[in-house]
């Protein structure tokens, strides 16, 4: 696990100043403690800083392949690369270290593009072929692994693992892209397809990049994607063997280190089930640990401490509370980009807590995504029902007016709470699921910006691009779109961006089983019927692991690693939420009405109202601003 950088000139071969690449390099250290190395060439340049957690001597970077042919610099880990380093030496290559990045380079050197369908892990590499004199960028499927990308005024393409390695590049502008402002307060954090400066992209998931000294900057293609396209057919005790066969096989895979490992452990399903199967394939007590809060109601330690005890782990917890939020700045600086989700903040906690005993740490991110475990799929799956039954003309002119109609009552019990469910019956299923996600629908958004904001992003809602990878989802259902749009927009924007930021904040490797491609691949072609099933998604995962888990700690209602920050935002950060609105920085870009601003955190601190995200996310930006500089 490491942090890259680089320099790359189109059209040309311009020399790079390698002063230039490990600065860029510098402010990525954090992800790369234990060592750093600059390589150039006439037009190209490359950078590393390493975090040592395989062939611990042995595989320092940028790596030049044996013949010399090749140079690479790689962020991640390929959990396959054994058995991929024997298929190679039978075929003639060489190595000189015990690691796997020395793999990819063969890989490369013996299948070109064709390698990244080999490899099984997490990864954003930049590899360059000296013979053919061109850069090869590549980033896993499912996005664990960062890649940023701007083309420069001088021609040349700088990368980076994070925002801020091109940031130290000098002529990287600083000006704020509004629709990524847009997105931002929809979504409440910058998805893929955008950044939050202008000129800079994110590669997307499952995409490469080949670029040549004498050509145009090449587009990015893309070279692998998640089908729902097919169903298992099968009965449902061979189903649950082999799903649990796929997550032996991505968590034993996942305990390859030479370096101490550990596991995060919430007390939830998905972390519970991976400590289950590492305790099963482990001799020695696994290491655990889980963060709480000082609000009783968000609180999991007992649950995770309940498992911990079921499965003999070396288990520590501790809790957050809001007087750490006096560092929200560091927070805030961890993402470079403005970044919402309030369980950033526990979850770099609990990475500094891992951290002190272990330098890896697997967790269950990715299953809820993967298997319809989130409450809101749940309920779009149930809605679609109804929608099939229903004429388009009744729900939209006989639910709609009636969910207009409907009080809104966040303080009733949920049952009750119909209003919402009324008016995504009465809109079509994209639609009704894209509101369903966001932070901040449409209409609330518009009211808080200024008349010249509105007028700069025109008539661009952030929830087009989102509707558009639901249509376009290679699915049989609405379910499988939702799923499709949850793991490729969704997870890489919002939650494999947490867990890389906070964990190599402290520099420690996180690594997500349950987003195995082979396993995510299996439960997309699993019936409806086996992912949601009386009212309770991850049907099937839930059945599997009854031998491990008991049924109190499955099928009780999912919590979620949930901040409370509505709470702290009505009591001891009152005073952050009434600040807001005159923020020095946020009041300098012009993009908000600021009595509409203030009148949120007011609603919210009487209790009217619960504000808490929108506020967050408004925080979040301010904070953000000042750090990169950005005056409107």
């Amino acid at each position: 696990m490491c942090g890259i950088a680089g320099i790359f000139h189109c059209g040309t071969a311009k020399p790079v100043d390698p002063l230039r690449v490990e600065r860029m390099c510098d402010v990525l250290a954090h992800r790369g403690p234990d060592g750093s190395g600059v390589w150039t060439a006439p037009g190209v340049g490359l950078g590393h800083r390493r975090l040592s957690i395989i062939d611990l001597a042995g595989s320092p970077q940028p790596m030049h392949a044996a013949d010399g042919g090749a140079v690479i610099v790689f962020n991640g880990e390929i959990y396959n690369y054994r058995e991929l380093r024997r298929e190679l030496e039978r075929d003639g290559a060489q190595f000189r270290t015990d690691g796997d990045t020395e793999v990819i380079l063969a890989a490369w050197q013996r299948w070109g593009v064709d390698c990244l369908e080999r490899l099984n892990g997490m990864f954003a590499f930049a590899l360059y072929d000296c013979r053919t004199r061109s850069l090869f960028l590549a980033r896993d499927r499912f996005g664990v692994k960062p890649l940023f990308m701007a083309h420069l005024s001088d021609g040349s393409l700088a990368f980076a693992s994070e925002l801020k390695g091109l940031l130290a590049h000098p002529l990287l502008r600083r000006e704020a892209d509004p629709l990524a402002i847009e997105d931002y307060l929809a979504w409440g954090y910058v998805p893929d397809h955008r950044s939050i400066l202008k000129g800079v992209e994110k590669l997307p998931a499952g995409h490469f990049r080949l670029l040549r000294h004498d050509a145009p900057p090449a587009a990015p293609q893309r070279w692998w994607q998640l089908s729902f396209a097919e169903r298992h057919r099968g009965k449902p005790r061979d189903l649950e063997a082999e799903l649990l066969h796929h997550m032996r096989e991505a968590v034993t895979s996942r305990m390859v280190a030479d370096v101490p490992l550990g596991a995060f452990l919430s007390g939830g399903v998905d972390s519970s089930s991976v400590v289950a199967l590492m305790a099963e394939a482990s001799r020695e007590p696994v290491r655990t640990c889980s963060i709480g809060f000082d609000v009783a109601s968000a609180d999991e330690t007992s649950h995770a401490a309940r498992v911990a005890e079921l499965f003999g782990t070396s288990h520590e917890a501790r809790r957050v509370s809001a007087d750490q939020f006096g560092q929200i700045d560091t927070l805030a600086a961890l993402f470079d980009e403005p970044f919402a989700d309030a369980s950033a903040l526990p979850t770099w906690r609990v990475c500094q807590l891992a951290r002190e005993k272990v330098t890896v740490a697997l967790s269950g991110d990715g299953a809820d995504e993967a298997m319809a475990g989130y409450r809101r799929q749940v309920f779009f799956a149930h809605e679609e029902r109804v929608r099939a039954l229903l004429p388009a003309p009744l729900r939209r002119h006989v639910l709609g007016p009636l969910g207009q109609l409907y009080p809104k009552a966040d303080w009733a019990p949920r049952p009750l709470r119909a209003k919402a469910t009324l008016l995504a019956l009465a809109e079509d299923a994209e639609h009704a699921y894209a509101r369903s996600l966001a932070v901040a629908g449409p209409e609330r958004r518009a009211a808080l910006y200024s008349r010249d904001f509105a007028r700069r992003i025109g008539g661009y809602r952030a929830e087009q691009p989102f509707m558009e990878t639901m249509r376009s989802a290679p699915a049989r259902s609405g379910l499988d779109r939702a799923q499709y749009a949850d793991l490729t927009f969704w997870l890489p924007g919002d939650i494999l961006t947490k867990v890389d930021r906070t964990s190599m904040a402290v520099g420690l490797e996180a690594r997500e089983p349950l987003l195995d491609h082979r396993l995510v691949s299996f439960a997309a072609a699993l019936p409806e019927r086996m992912r949601v099933q009386g009212g309770q998604g991850k049907y099937l995962l839930k059945q599997a692991m009854r031998r491990y888990l008991p049924d109190d700690i499955l099928f009780r209602p999912k919590q979620g690693f949930v901040t409370p920050i509505a709470d702290w935002l009505r009591g001891p950060l009152a005073g952050q939420a009434r600040g807001i609105a005159a923020s020095a920085a946020l009041a300098r870009t012009g993009w908000f009405d600021t009595i509409a601003v203030s009148r949120l955190a007011e609603q919210h601190i009487s209790g009217r109202f619960d504000n808490s995200r929108i506020l967050w996310q408004l925080l979040m930006l301010d904070r953000s601003l000042v750090r990169l500089g950005i005056t409107g």
